[in-house]
């Protein structure tokens, strides 16, 4: 069916001038290397559990090298600065300078002021504001009150509260009764490092699969400060310490960033000195991280950067308009050999992942994922159809084909028996960020369903159970309302802070396209057309007034938020990710169930917001959408220019 956006030629070259500046805009974002870097945007949390890393750094090695001591200590003050004047007006912090405030993130920054630098301005009331919302927030300042808050926001997943409590007890704000602080700091297991990796998943661990390092530290720092009161388990984590720290050692990446994370790095350097092991390797390459890391304004970023991930993202936008893809990739010699590059052709020594599966980023600290491997995947096949335009498919196709059918080999190694996909490692289902989750697992189905047609017959048959297991799973996920509730994706307007735009827009994506599939549409069990009908629905109803996407509908939006206006909820990316979701339905041909809903008026609205709000694709604002380990907030500022542009190449196709 064909859908015109619009029938006047004014409106028809506005729309011309919109997709050709963003695409003018992504293009221009790209390094000298020819990727994206993109840019993360700066955190509160991370800035305060750098700044406590750091002092505690200064404070255990007196004998440091004048400069360097010197140079930390500039740092640090200017790290204090960074946050005093972000502070939010109701005395908290949120993750971001858009976020709302949380306990997890105030309470670690009110840690990261306690100090005696009277060269800080406000200080003293910017601390008493502090103490102002945490009293409110978790009902007093008293250590027990404020281990409670800590525990009730992450429940039995233990991956960021104990880290959370460790820090404040370091820094003496659980008590000036330091042994009373640190025995509020729940015991990790530590000792288990010990044993083969392969035991941990059913060891059920109280984190999640990507903490080991903070695991290690932080169970040897509480073991230090309080040791168990049971002679056996006290004898085992003396015998097991030697052991854990090689561990924790050789998972260390060269570039000393556990994961690249600051917070992660962070935690482990302070339980580390904490833990009288100021002189462990870990500890100055860490603390070297932290220093390679730091921002000129005085902050830190969660990671260093996402380069792989938004790299693929923008060529997967990209590639929704052939004519222009085809004339991009003939001169990106260097980004198809980058994109090839960041495959994993060894197993990996932090997750024990096998070889085939990309990471987040180049850099050392990167791991291979559920996320990134298919869309480099699906990057793959872009450049392979791309070139296979001009010619018979040749060396180059060939390589890009066996590495992502090896990509598609690994997912299906990682799958669960629920059918879906974790994120990192198969079987650590204990705990939220370990499970299968709905917007990983379409990605892994789309990533599937690109490459089925060039797989031998052995893997094509593997592939297909995988998928048709994946279906099963994304099926017994959808909500009774048709959307889906995905696990890296939130909104911070939303009940439980879910983000239902991102996931059933992501999750609809892999409907449509296994809808293409004869022996998918025809399996009744799956009842594709039915939950693309329900599903779509549920999108179109979510839009706003004005024309924009948030992360639900109204409906779901949390109470303090009913009445707000849309245009302080929609966000450039959801606005896009629903825009291309529904671009895709439409030219691939609608569920009967769909035919009736006014496509026309629903996408045009949402191009005329999108065009205002990105001052005719010039500008693109980010939001706080983004989720790192246990629901720590980020945005990137790459996301809304990608996103918008995979919005536009394929509302341009209609």
């Amino acid at each position: 069916m064909n859908l015109q956006l619009s029938s006047k030629p004014d409106e028809i070259h506005r729309f011309g001038v919109l997709l050709e500046n963003a695409r003018g805009f992504l293009l221009s974002q790209r390094n000298a290397q020819g990727y994206w870097e993109g840019e993360l945007s700066s955190s509160a949390l991370s800035t305060a559990t750098a700044v406590c890393a750091l002092e505690a750094y200064v404070c255990a090695c007196p004998n440091l090298h004048l400069d360097r001591r010197n140079s930390i200590l500039d740092m640090i003050h200017r790290g204090r600065r960074w946050l005093i004047r972000h502070q939010n007006s109701d005395g908290g912090w949120g993750d971001t300078l858009k976020s709302h405030s949380n306990i997890s993130t105030t309470l670690l920054v009110w840690g990261s002021l306690n100090t005696n630098d009277e060269t800080l301005d406000n200080i003293e009331g910017s601390v008493a504001a502090a103490q102002g919302w945490i009293k409110q927030a978790a009902g007093s300042l008293e250590p027990r009150a404020i281990a409670r808050a800590v525990r009730a926001r992450y429940g039995k997943d233990q991956t960021f509260s104990v880290p959370i409590l460790m820090a404040l007890a370091s820094t003496g704000r659980l008590g000036q009764d330091r042994l009373g602080g640190w025995r509020l700091v729940p015991q990790l297991p530590f000792e288990l490092a010990a044993f083969p990796r392969s035991w941990f998943a059913a060891m059920k661990l109280p984190v999640v699969s990507y903490a080991l390092p903070a695991l290690i530290a932080i169970g040897l720092v509480r073991h230090c400060k309080v040791p168990s009161r049971n002679p056996l388990a006290r004898v085992l984590r003396r015998l097991t310490t030697p052991r854990s720290l090689k561990v924790l050692e050789s998972i260390q990446p060269q570039s000393g960033g556990f994961l690249e994370a600051i917070p992660l790095t962070s935690f482990v350097a302070i339980a580390m000195l904490e833990a009288g092991q100021h002189e462990h390797p870990t500890v100055s390459r860490g603390v070297d991280f932290l220093l390679d890391t730091f921002r000129p304004d005085g902050s830190w970023a969660i990671d260093t950067h996402l380069a792989t991930w938004v790299s693929t993202l923008s060529i997967n936008a990209l590639s929704h308009s052939p004519t222009t893809f085809t004339e991009f990739q003939n001169q990106e010699h260097s980004l198809k050999r980058w994109i090839c590059d960041q495959q994993y052709t060894q197993v990996h020594p932090f997750t024990n992942a096998a070889p085939g599966g990309w990471s987040w980023t180049p850099l050392s600290g990167g791991v291979p994922d559920a996320d990134d491997t298919p869309g480099a995947m699906l990057a793959l096949r872009s450049f392979y159809d791309a070139q296979s335009a001009d010619s018979q498919p040749g060396l180059q196709q060939q390589q890009y084909c066996k590495q992502a059918l090896a990509g598609a080999l690994w997912l299906m190694n990682l799958q669960n028996r629920d059918g879906g996909i974790p994120t990192f490692c198969r079987g650590w289902g204990t705990l939220p960020f370990d499970r299968s989750n709905p917007d990983i697992t379409a990605h892994a189905i789309r990533a599937w369903l690109a490459w089925y047609d060039l797989a031998p017959g052995a893997l094509q048959v593997s592939m297909k159970r995988a998928i048709e297991q994946a279906m099963h799973f994304l099926k017994d996920r959808q909500r009774g309302d048709g959307a889906w509730v995905p696990l890296w994706f939130g909104n911070q307007y939303v009940q439980n802070e879910e983000n239902l735009t991102y996931g059933t827009s992501r999750v609809l994506l892999a409907w449509n396209e296994a809808r293409k599939w004869d022996w998918l549409k025809q399996n009744a069990s799956f009842e594709i057309d039915e939950r693309i009908s329900i599903a779509a629905r549920w999108l179109v109803g979510a839009q706003q007034s004005d024309g924009s996407w948030t992360g639900s509908d109204r409906g779901s939006l949390r109470k303090e938020f009913l009445d707000a206006d849309p245009s302080r909820l929609g966000t450039i990316e959801e606005t896009a990710l629903a825009l291309e979701t529904l671009a895709a339905l439409h030219r691939d041909g609608l569920p009967r169930e769909l035919q009736e809903i006014q496509f026309q008026e629903v996408l045009s609205k949402g191009v005329q917001w999108i065009s205002h709000r990105t001052k005719e694709g010039t500008e693109f604002p980010p939001s706080p959408i983004g989720f790192y380990f246990a629901k720590l907030w980020y945005f990137e500022k790459h996301y809304p220019v990608c996103y918008s542009v995979a919005a536009l190449e394929r509302l341009a196709c209609l």
